[in-house]
């Protein structure tokens, strides 16, 4: 497992590469923890490399929506597989995430202060 990131459009665009369990879990947590604690607020999670992801991973996901939340951040999801999403519509997290199909749709436009404030319910309207 890896990750990296990069900054566009003034999202922090976390890329994961491999699997995402209960092993790789933790190291994603920290390095998402780590750039929020070096001042980033608003993150695309690009989730495109990733193989597999258990329950585990999921939870790191909540876990991190959980900090950039407190810090009044925004998280977006991108180039999730069909097979991921599939995950995120059983567990009912499609419904609380901006789920997009690139990287590039996710950092199109600037982000919005308090994106997370209805999280995890999604807004209504």
């Amino acid at each position: 497992m890896m990750a990296s990131y990069d900054v566009a459009n003034g999202w922090t665009v976390v890329e994961v590469d491999g699997e995402v369990d209960a092993h790789t879990s933790p190291m994603i947590r920290e390095a998402v923890i780590k750039l929020i604690d070096e001042g980033y607020r608003h993150f695309v999670l690009d989730l495109g490399f990733v193989t597999f992801m258990d329950s585990v991973g999921l939870g790191v996901v909540v876990a991190i929506t959980k900090r950039v939340r407190e810090h009044e951040g925004s998280l977006r999801i991108a180039s999730v597989s069909s097979r991921m999403l599939r995950i995120f519509e059983l567990t009912g997290m499609s419904e609380s995430y901006e789920i997009y199909n690139t990287t590039e749709e996710a950092t199109r436009s600037a982000p919005a202060l308090g994106s997370l404030a209805h999280w995890p319910h999604p807004a209504s309207g």
